[in-house]
Order: C-alpha cells, then structure tokens, then sequence
C-alpha cells in the first residue's frame, strides 16, 4: 500500500494540527489561528507542501538534512535493520553490531584522541550526558567539588534542563526554573554586535579572556569545563574572530579544564572538514554530535570521549544512559549516512564546489541597502539586517521585528531562511549545487528587497538612538 503523505485538504490537517499537536518553540494560539505549513514531500534540496508549492529548504531541516532528502539508500538500510534487529538496548552488558560498527566509524573520524562514543537519542540528551560526565569524571579523580560548567551568553546546547542550562538563551531560562545550580555563562564572541570600537582581533582576545577571568572568580579548582559551540548556530551564526578559539584551547590547557566542543550543527561537513574542531583547531576533550550524524533521517545523539576522559569514566560504574542510546536503526542510519558522505566526496564538493560558490553570493548581498554583514563558514552564513550599515546600528524597533518581516517574505517567496533576531541565517543540504544556490539566492533578495520596502512603508527604517 503507497504512503499516504496528503489524505485530506488542507485547512482540514491544520486544524487538526491546532487541535491536538503542541509544536516547539511556539506560541500555538497564534499558530492555530494562522494554521501551520504542511510539508508533504521533499527531494535533494526542496520541500513541497501539501498545497503543492516548491521551497528551496535554506535550513537543511534544522540545521541536520546534510546528504539531502529522498536517499533510498538510507530507508532501504533502515527497513533492513528493521527486519534484523528492530531494537535491542545497550544496557546490562549488551550491546549490538550497528552501535559497535558506528562507534568504532566515529573513532576513525574524529580528530585527535576521541575514540569513545557514549550515544543519546539527540543533542540535548547528549549535552545532559556531558554534565554528569564531565562532573563523574573530576569527582572520580577525587575533586568532587570541581563541577561548574562555564558556557555562553546566546549559545544553544539543546533543550532539556542541563542542556538548556548549559545554553544562555535568556528566553529559555526564564521558564522552568533554570538554569540548574554551578552553570556561569560569560560573553559571546559577537563582534558585529557587541565589538565597538575593537578591532575583530582584538574583541576576540577580550571575549577569550573572559573564561579566564570566570575561572580566576570562580576558582580553578571548582571548574569542570569550558562548553561552545565553534560557530554559534542558533545563536545567529556567529563566527568568532580568529583570535578567539586559539586563546580559549590556551586557556583550558592552563587551567586544566576539560573543553567541550558542541559540534550537533558544525559536525559532519558543514564547515568543510569532519568537524569544526577541526576548521577551528580546537582539541577538544568531548564533542557533542546529532544532526548531520544521521542527516535527520533517523534520532540520534551521543558524545565522543578522549581516551584520558573515558579512561576515568570507564574505571567505575557511569549510572546513566537512555534507552535508545545506540538504538540498532538509528545506529545504522548513521553509518549508511557516514558511507554515503565519504563515497560520494561531499566534504570535497563542499570545500571545492558549494562553500566558495555560496561565500560568492552570500558576501555580495553586503550591496543589499539592508545588509551590514554577511558572515559565512562553510555551509552555514548570515546576514545582520541594519538601518544604517555606517554605525552597525540596531533598529529602533523591538529586537527581530525586521527579521520577522523578512522571514515571511522568505516563506512567500519560495526559500526558507530563518531569522534570529534581526539576523537571517541559512545552512543548507551540503549537496547543494551552484544552480541551486543561484535560486537560494534569487530568492532571498527578492525577500530583502520585499523587506525593505515593508520597512520603509510601516516607518521602521530607523536606527535604535
């Protein structure tokens, strides 16, 4: 029997969907009332709704749609394994082959000495896992008291307690009582924004400087761990500064403190190498992974350890874990993804063909009158939206207004673009071709142009005094 992807009109799905589905990061009054989009279908890198309408998906999902939609290869795997061993748990002295086969696949990948995998179901879970880890691993060393974890101001680390704690995403910590005890977060390394009259070099020290200045307050015998992102993703993509990683690896090596590189949207090629440790140069003792790893075709997360972590954790009984850590589907998924990366070289497309063909484009929309900034590494840009590109100034208006407007102009338009604030990002399918992103393209400036006129028209074309 054929799926049936579309089996009734419309508004009739919608309202089904307002009566009875609770969506993320939503206010469903709202959504309810406008209705939701229906996407049906998708191929390579293009959605179709339940109207029928094309979009060029500019988000790869969410941040995770890697190789592309419709590979056969990857639901043929997953019905085999289906059919094999549709689940089996790794608890109690077990394990299987898919979770055998990908932890070793990952070893392989990784750069340095990270060759132990602890799996998850997604990000936030495994970011949950790398607090109590992190905290077992000092504690089993007979510092128990070193268990603060320093992150960032506007990172994303996932949604659950620990991980949105971990995050420093104001909105979030406002409901539900977080963040969880012994979390400090100190600055993001947003020049454009936050950088004055600093050169980027310069900001990116400063911004550095200030995990050693946390450490120094907080005392370096109660820090576990520096955690980041090495592009901030949801955040608005925000790329530090040269200067900045190479002077917090300085840092966590001086103060013997465990790094944490949050690689759930810069992993698997969207900077251009396996990871963004890699891209940036960071040795980090731990990295989070999910998205790319299975390129959203199947849930799946974990944390990949060094040998001297692992060494630690493996000496005694770690009481944590899931119960789709290394889930056999989920497992062989990602190794049918992973196979299909290499086979087909789209790290090599994406550092030879796509990244420097989008860098192209993307940069040049800095002619846009709206755009001040276009930043962008590897498969993953952004644009600050501005008044007045002279002063980098903000809008007048309440904080992502203007990236609201310009978002629905991207949704008529037939692109998806998602905005954070006034800054619209983009991280599409890394098998993009240049046609495509000639349409990509096409598409987002008819949507600043629409934009700007929206802007003119309503008076918010003015600079924040």
């Amino acid at each position: 029997m054929p799926a049936i992807t579309n089996h009734m009109p419309t508004a009739e799905l919608q309202k089904l969907d307002a009566a009875h589905h609770m969506h993320p990061f939503t206010t469903g009054d709202e959504l309810a009332q406008k209705g939701a989009r229906v996407i049906t279908r998708a191929k390579g890198v293009f959605l179709t709704d339940s109207e029928g309408v094309e979009i060029i998906d500019g988000m790869a999902g969410l941040w995770c749609v890697n190789i592309g939609y419709g590979r056969d290869e990857l639901a043929q795997v997953a019905a085999r394994q289906m059919r094999e061993l549709p689940f089996y748990n790794t608890f109690f002295q077990t394990t299987h082959v898919p979770a055998i086969a990908l932890a070793a696949k990952l070893a392989e990948l990784a750069p340095g000495d990270l060759n132990h995998v602890f799996f998850a179901g997604s990000g936030s879970e495994a970011n949950d896992t790398n607090i109590r880890m992190v905290r077992t691993y000092w504690a089993m060393k007979g510092q128990p008291d070193k268990k603060v974890i320093i992150a960032r101001k506007n990172g994303y680390h996932g949604s659950a307690m620990g991980s949105a704690s971990l995050g420093g995403m104001a909105a979030m910590h406002e409901q539900g009582g977080l963040p969880i005890p012994d979390i400090h977060h100190i600055n993001q390394p947003h020049w454009y924004a936050e950088g004055g009259d600093m050169t980027p070099e310069e900001f990116g020290l400063a911004r550095a400087r200030e995990l050693e200045a946390a450490i120094a307050e907080i005392g370096e015998d109660r820090v576990a761990a520096f955690i980041a992102e090495p592009v901030q993703g949801a955040g608005g993509v925000i790329i530090p500064p040269e200067t900045y990683w190479p002077e917090i690896q300085r840092i966590c090596d001086a103060h013997d403190i465990l790094l944490i590189a949050d690689e759930v949207i810069t992993g698997f090629g969207r900077t251009g190498n396996w990871f963004g440790a890699q891209t940036f140069n960071i040795r980090p003792d731990i990295m989070t992974i999910a998205k790319g790893l299975s390129s959203g075709y199947a849930p799946i997360g974990g944390s990949i350890v060094s040998d001297a972590v692992a060494a630690v954790i493996g000496s005694g009984e770690f009481n944590h874990g899931y119960t789709y850590s290394g889930h056999p589907v989920a497992a062989a998924v990602a190794l049918e993804n992973l196979r299909l990366i290499e086979e087909e070289n789209i790290l090599g497309h994406v550092r030879d063909v796509a990244a420097p063909y989008l860098q192209q484009k993307w940069e040049a929309l800095t002619d846009h009158p709206l755009v001040g900034e276009a930043k962008i590494c590897g498969m993953m840009a952004s644009l600050a939206l501005t008044p007045d590109k002279a002063t980098r100034a903000q809008f007048a208006a309440e904080a992502g207004t203007a990236g609201l407007i310009c978002r629905e102009h991207c949704f008529a338009n037939g692109v998806i673009m998602r905005h954070v604030g006034d800054r619209m990002i983009i991280a599409p399918p890394l098998v993009i071709t240049p046609d495509e992103i000639d349409i990509l393209i096409e598409r987002a400036v008819k949507s600043l142009d629409g934009c700007l006129a929206d802007l003119k028209a309503q008076g918010l074309l003015k600079a924040a005094a």
